[in-house]
């Protein structure tokens, strides 16, 4: 992306992606207007109009708890690490059914109103100070103008345009969505007071989502704190034994500061490397050495393993650290090298491929 910008650069990756997506909206949409109203007497009873609205609102709420879902449980199994690849594809449906349900609500509830329909969707609910008749229409608003806006930068451009730290900062917002939409919720379930099954899934996925976070904020703080063992004559640091890093995969330290080093071994030699994709700052301890390339899991960003930077045409680098051993303990220098600094990479001795290898059963 340092290159060139396009809309969407398609693989097949992203198409069976979203083609899944898709084929799971419909279905869901289907599901909840032909099969609810034989299940439920309640929905039964329902009008088209409304039944439809509610199917787009209840699928933006599902949507948008998977999409928070997905980071922390990327976190706890990389084998859902796929389901990560394209989250802002996700993000960007999420923001178009939500859009859906909100053109269906004007155009149902407002339909003939006298005043505009955007004005009268503000005016025409002033009871601020009641909890069960609270305007939670403006709730709803928040969530979709916070939705869009994440929808309308989620491209790299715009990665890019803003610097990372900015645009991430932007995008935390979609907490802010997900309360929104928690009170929206809540408070039209309160002025309704007929929908106790949405009530119930709404508890339930806003606990397993605190839940989730917290398991893995449990895990990553543990991990900040388990500062690698530093010698006191070099300070460098001892990030692990070679016996534990496998062929094309790494190793992953901390620094005394937090920084996260990852050290990769491919084809009998090492090297140490900022944990942090300059793209998102992706774990790329937890990607691999393909083709002889470190390979960021979240997005597919390539770094070479004698300087880190980026094969040309692209320009993206990370920091490069100097790695030694000791027996087979790899050694780090937490300082690193100034960006696009040259190192090749450590050759491991034969007596210390030897003994990784018997100590590995190799």
């Amino acid at each position: 992306m340092s290159v060139s910008y396009q809309p969407v650069l398609w693989n097949r990756t992203k198409l069976i992606y979203d083609a899944v997506l898709i084929v799971a909206i419909v279905a869901y949409v289907l599901i909840f207007l032909k099969l609810g109203p034989m299940l439920s007497q309640a929905m039964a009873e329902t009008n088209v109009p409304i039944l439809r609205m509610r199917a787009f609102g209840s699928l933006a709420l599902i949507l948008l708890t998977v999409v928070l879902a997905i980071g922390p449980l990327a976190r706890l199994d990389v084998r859902l690490m796929p389901l990560l690849y394209n989250r802002r594809h996700f993000g960007v449906m999420t923001a178009i059914v939500a859009a859906t349900h909100a053109w269906y609500v004007l155009a149902w509830y407002f339909a003939f109103s006298p005043t505009p329909q955007l004005l009268a969707l503000f005016t025409s609910n002033t009871s601020f100070g009641h909890v069960a008749g609270f305007p939670f229409e403006l709730f709803g608003v928040l969530a979709l103008t916070i939705l869009a806006v994440l929808a309308a930068t989620s491209h790299d451009f715009w990665l890019s345009f803003l610097s990372p730290p900015l645009w991430k900062a932007i995008h935390m917002s979609v907490y802010g969505a997900y309360a929104a939409v928690v009170l929206h919720v809540t408070l039209g379930a309160l002025a309704d007071g007929k929908n106790a099954a949405l009530g119930v899934f709404l508890f339930i996925s806003l606990g397993t989502l605190c839940a989730l976070h917290l398991i893995a904020g449990r895990r990553e703080r543990a991990a900040d704190k388990a500062a690698s063992a530093q010698d006191e004559k070099t300070h460098w640091i001892d990030i692990g034994d070679l016996t534990e890093i496998a062929e094309n995969r790494a190793i992953i330290g901390a620094a005394p500061g937090g920084e996260r080093i990852a050290v990769f071994r491919s084809k009998g030699k090492l090297s140490a490397l900022s944990n942090l994709c300059s793209h998102q700052n992706g774990p790329v301890g937890e990607g691999k050495v393909v083709l002889g390339l470190v390979t960021c899991p979240w997005h597919g960003y390539q770094y070479r393993l004698e300087d880190g930077c980026s094969p040309p045409p692209f320009k993206e680098r990370i920091r490069k650290y100097r790695v030694a051993l000791s027996g087979t303990r790899v050694l780090v220098d937490p300082e690193p090298l100034p960006l696009g600094t040259r190192l090749e990479p450590l050759s491991i001795p034969e007596e210390q491929l030897a003994a990784s290898a018997a100590s590995s059963g190799g």
